[in-house]
């Protein structure tokens, strides 16, 4: 039977060329839309790293005080740490795992003759970053606890700069130039540039183009005066000048993570931040109450607002485009049906079922759907190539056209189209054969 229904919506839709088109018009123009604007949505709303987001936290502590803060921060803490308290946790290491860190942009000498220097973007880190954050290796690991508390000149570099420098061999055990000294390759990482750069939310804002080149020992980037090159948050002008002087200042500029494996070591944690805040305050550092937070990976990236408002209003505005694409093609669809009034009466008083009449429309709006599916998909195609003009690169660069994209693409275009024949087909088939048989 929906061989013969197909073949009925064939007909019936090629008696009617305009109004098929557009109706198929209207459900590819809506559905595209819609399922561009849910690419970009689902890129900048998803979870960077969902098999391990639930046990990574990022520990805020009040440094600032209710007179440091202004009235839009809610009494919300900085989101980053000074030198003080991130290097006292570290100290105290409470976490199963865990890094402060910091934003660096450091000068690469190639070791090629002739090779000019060149700026790279990296981080400032603590070994346990890397196991922590299971970031990959193409060559050899991070480096040791022994390494970070001996402040050891190592690094690990991107397959990008390994490729640069040494041609994409394993580098390990080699040497890199970096700010007039040397420094031992004890890892090349795949490539990696998780988005939204939930590691340090503070300086990147969640989404960044380029791949980060170098990582480093947190301790022997201070020691060797490789200045922060991420944001800086003060509440009084540091008293002292230079990259020491931020050292010694309230100003918080080092993001800090950690890992926690179930509840109870969340909550010990949490009280752990919270007995720290209090013996600060014991101690004369803070003037107020201990005033801590303790978000895991997507509460924090929530709270820090790192989806785009603007993308949440495209989605929505294309979820009413498609809307109203379909309230046009019901009326398309019940104008189409109800012209074959005539047709219905004699198929009912033949003896054909209600049901046979739903069967054979709904079959009808499901054709037109696929079309318009088709139709959408070529759309789609065309507005994901097409975001970047309205959006940042950053972002408009995540959007994906996938398989299952194109799944969605089509199922909300047939299924779509079928809801929207719901109404027409049972006006279709409420039509009283008596009536039809008379008038005609």
């Amino acid at each position: 039977m929906l061989a013969y229904y197909l073949e009925l919506a064939l007909r019936s839709l090629k008696r009617s060329p305009g109004l098929t088109a557009l109706m198929v018009l209207a459900i590819g123009f809506g559905v595209a839309a819609s399922m561009t604007s849910w690419s970009v949505f689902r890129a900048v709303s998803g979870d960077p790293i969902p098999w391990k987001s639930s046990k990574l936290f990022v520990p805020q502590i009040d440094a600032f005080g209710p007179s440091g803060r202004s009235d839009k921060d809610d009494g919300e803490p900085a989101d980053a740490m000074n030198y003080t308290d991130a290097t006292a946790l570290m100290r105290e290491h409470r976490a199963r795992l865990q890094s402060a860190m910091y934003q660096i942009a450091p000068s690469i000498v190639p070791t090629q003759a002739g090779g000019h220097p060149m700026n790279v973007s990296g981080h400032a880190v603590f070994g346990e970053f890397f196991p922590m954050l299971d970031a990959p290796f193409q060559y050899g690991s991070g480096w040791s606890a022994n390494d970070d508390a001996q402040r050891a000149a190592v690094v690990v570099i991107s397959d990008k700069l390994n490729g640069k420098l040494f041609g994409g061999a394993n580098s390990v055990g080699k040497s890199v130039n970096m700010e007039g000294k040397d420094y031992r390759v004890v890892g090349v990482l795949k490539k990696w540039n998780p988005q939204p750069r939930f590691y340090d939310v503070v300086n990147s804002g969640g989404f960044s183009e380029g791949l980060e080149d170098v990582f480093m020992p947190f301790q022997r980037a201070i020691d060797a005066g490789i200045p922060n090159d991420g944001n800086t948050n003060c509440n009084e002008v540091p008293k002292e000048s230079g990259f020491v002087g931020l050292q010694h200042s309230s100003c918080v500029w080092i993001a800090f993570m950690v890992e926690l494996d179930d509840a109870a070591a969340v909550t010990a944690y949490h009280n752990y931040l919270t007995g720290y805040a209090r013996d600060q305050q014991k101690a004369g550092r803070f003037g107020w109450a201990p005033n801590v937070r303790l978000r895991d990976v997507p509460a924090f990236l929530d709270h820090e607002h790192v989806v785009p408002s603007d993308t949440k209003v495209s989605l929505l505005v294309a979820l009413g485009l498609l809307l109203v694409c379909l309230v046009n093609t019901i009326g398309l669809l019940l104008a189409k049906f109800l012209r074959r009034s005539g047709e219905i009466g004699v198929r009912r008083a033949l003896g054909a079922p209600r049901n046979a009449i739903y069967a054979q429309f709904l079959t009808e709006a499901g054709v037109v759907g696929l079309a318009g599916g088709v139709l959408g998909l070529l759309l789609t195609g065309a507005g994901v190539a097409s975001v970047g003009w309205v959006l940042p690169k950053s972002i408009s660069d995540l959007a994906r056209l996938d398989v299952s994209l194109l799944v969605i693409t089509l199922l909300v275009a047939v299924v779509a189209t079928m809801l929207a024949g719901l109404y027409p087909t049972f006006r279709a088939s409420r039509v009283q054969p008596a009536w039809q048989l008379k008038s005609n």
